[in-house]
């Protein structure tokens, strides 16, 4: 049976905003690209782009043969963990998406592999190329110049003003490992570049497709040198890093008392704006941090407000890092709830799954918001440092998540105002608590 390879991906400017998609089909002798397929789509978020490239090179692949076995590759850990069948598919737009890809060839022919962003060269180009045709105005057609292809090229007949795709002929072998080197895979006549690229200490989770010798296609990163015993880490690219700021004290912050989404929404006291700036200092001199995205909060605002200014960045607010809402608990103490509704307090601390008195949100229900944020925000800010400037209860959380802690763990913790904590996220879905916090910018 004949193998190929698809490397797919999408973009949106804007996510949602301007969308479009690529994908080529690979020969995995050879590292020849097959054909091409790239498509501007409208306004679409990221993850619709990318399951668009997805459904697109699957198809291309069947035009060529329709007997084939399929490797996909994909920098999306959504796309790859999801058609996998290792995470569910929640999101409405999604699921018509996902089933259409896996509709295109028999179950079983289709293989997944997550790849880190840039060795997914071609689909990148196609799909900015895409992006850029529409914002023109147009279609995408296949570029009259390719540098790293010599080989001429013909259009697939049928193809749609929609949608082009185009056929590559026979390439010379240097311009074959051109496009190879592109794509993030090197080529190869034998079995020489085995397994051996991780030794005993592979990570979880992390998922490495081979392709049967002679010529199969190997990860750039496969290196013959990687020792057989031993700890040898896998390639998976620069981890996602969260540094979580808390933000800085309120009128409440001192006294102690609820104060969640549900409240007052109170600004930050003078001692809190100082904390902020503090804080802005001392992410300025680290100067780690591209990306801020804060709370709704008046509060989380003000604190990611002064970074910004310090680190010249925009702040992206995220109604998913919110507070909880703690109901008829907001503004008052511990001990004030304590007298008022102790029973209710009892059930409360006794089960994550109650909520505070009069509508408020329970820690399983703030832990599923959070928990969906973060593989969101993860997604859209691969490989990147950013700040989340957030609030005790969302922080707490994804420290324990991180962990794999119980949910009581939540009770074992202290947030001091203005504090730091970080965790970084890896592509195999494994994650890292780095610091925990740290007030140290404060003395």
């Amino acid at each position: 049976m004949r193998e190929l390879i698809v490397e797919a991906d999408g973009g949106s400017r804007g996510n949602p905003g301007p969308a479009g998609y690529g994908a080529v089909v690979l020969d995995p002798a050879t590292g020849e690209a097959l054909m091409e397929r790239a498509e501007y789509i409208g306004i679409a978020t990221n993850n619709v782009a990318e399951y668009r490239g997805l459904i697109a090179g699957l198809k291309a692949a069947k035009e060529l043969d329709p007997e084939a076995s399929v490797l996909v590759r994909m920098d999306s850990k959504l796309a790859v963990e999801q058609m996998s069948g290792r995470w569910k598919i929640k999101h409405p737009d999604m699921k018509p998406l996902a089933a259409e890809a896996a509709r295109i060839f028999p179950l079983g022919r289709v293989r997944y592999q997550w790849i880190p962003r840039e060795k997914n060269k071609i689909a990148d180009r196609l799909a900015n190329e895409a992006m850029d045709a529409g914002k023109r105005g147009k279609q995408w057609e296949p570029s009259a110049s390719r540098a790293t292809l010599d080989a001429p090229a013909a259009t697939v007949s049928g193809a749609s003003d929609s949608r082009a795709a185009r056929v590559v002929g026979d390439a010379a072998a240097g311009a074959a490992k051109a496009r190879a080197a592109l794509s993030g895979v090197s080529v190869s006549a034998g079995a020489g570049a085995d397994a051996a690229r991780r030794g005993a200490g592979v990570v979880p989770g992390s998922v490495v497709a081979t392709v049967p010798a002679p010529g199969r296609v190997e990860p750039a990163d496969a290196a013959a040198e990687a020792p057989a015993v031993g700890w040898g880490p896998a390639d998976l690219g620069p981890p996602t890093t969260f540094v979580m700021l808390r933000h800085g004290e309120t009128p409440l912050t001192p006294e102690k008392r609820f104060s969640g989404s549900g409240g007052t929404d109170p600004e930050l006291s003078e001692a809190g704006l100082r904390q902020a700036e503090a804080g802005a200092a001392a992410l300025a001199e680290r100067g780690r941090i591209q990306d801020i995205v804060s709370s709704p909060m008046r509060r989380c605002r003000q604190t990611a407000e002064a970074v910004a200014r310090r680190l010249g960045l925009d702040v992206r607010v995220d109604d998913g890092l919110r507070e909880a809402h703690f109901g008829a608990w907001e503004g008052l103490t511990f001990a004030e709830v304590r007298e008022r509704y102790p029973d209710d307090l009892e059930a409360w601390l006794a089960s994550p799954k109650v909520a505070p008195t009069g509508g408020g949100e329970s820690f399983a229900t703030v832990a599923r918001r959070v928990a969906a944020t973060r593989d969101r925000l993860t997604e859209e800010h691969r490989g990147r440092t950013v700040l989340l400037v957030t609030h005790v209860t969302p922080i707490k959380t994804l420290v324990r998540l991180a962990l794999q802690a119980p949910p009581e763990a939540l009770f074992r913790m202290e947030l001091d105002a203005a504090s730091f904590s970080a965790v970084s996220y890896y592509a195999d879905g494994n994650a890292s608590l780095r610091l925990l916090n740290d007030t140290s910018h404060l003395r």
